[in-house]
């Protein structure tokens, strides 16, 4: 059962309420935010750009959804790239009260179904930061494999950071 779908501007409550209430949870792991990304207006802000990416073929914005079908977090194909390329970079957060119940592996076995499957891409890229064990996992459990450290890499937190680099290649691409 997908764990996934497309996000929808009225998803913006319940996204902004979720960003609100994860604020320190998911601070550790992001860029510094906007406190207007916080509030429902933002929310649809970020909604309507993505949707309009999604329009254009460079992302695919998708809601993760529980057990009851709530929005628990988010996961998306960014920078997606064609022509020789065909490539895509995974990122995903779930709230902290849904954490560590399969809903980020259910959701990124989702997108790799998704992106090389419909999508037809043939590689994609994530990174975590290098004490995000729970993400690595998530990661390695769904068949991608570390291959890099890129230092300094994104600016997370306020401050430059490491992140280990993973990709997982499509093995019915050739």
């Amino acid at each position: 059962m997908a764990v996934t779908r497309l996000v929808d501007v009225d998803d913006a409550p319940a996204l902004a309420r979720l960003l609100a209430a994860n604020r320190d949870y998911l601070a550790p792991w992001s860029p510094l935010q906007n406190e207007a990304l916080l509030t429902e207006a933002g929310q649809r802000e970020v909604l309507a750009r993505d949707l309009a990416r999604y329009g254009d073929g460079a992302m695919l914005p998708l809601a993760i959804l529980d057990s009851g079908g709530a929005v628990c977090g988010r996961i998306n194909l960014n920078t997606i790239v064609r022509g020789a390329f065909q490539n895509a970079t995974v990122g995903y957060w779930v709230s902290q009260d849904r954490a560590g119940r399969g809903l980020a592996s259910a959701a990124v076995a989702d997108v790799i179904k998704i992106a090389f499957g419909d999508l037809g891409l043939h590689r994609l890229d994530a990174s975590t930061l290098l004490h995000n064990t729970p993400s690595q996992r998530v990661l390695a459990r769904s068949g991608f494999r570390p291959f890099a450290v890129a230092e300094a890499y994104l600016k997370i937190a306020g401050r430059w950071q490491d992140h280990i680099l993973f990709q997982l290649r499509n093995p019915a691409a050739t």
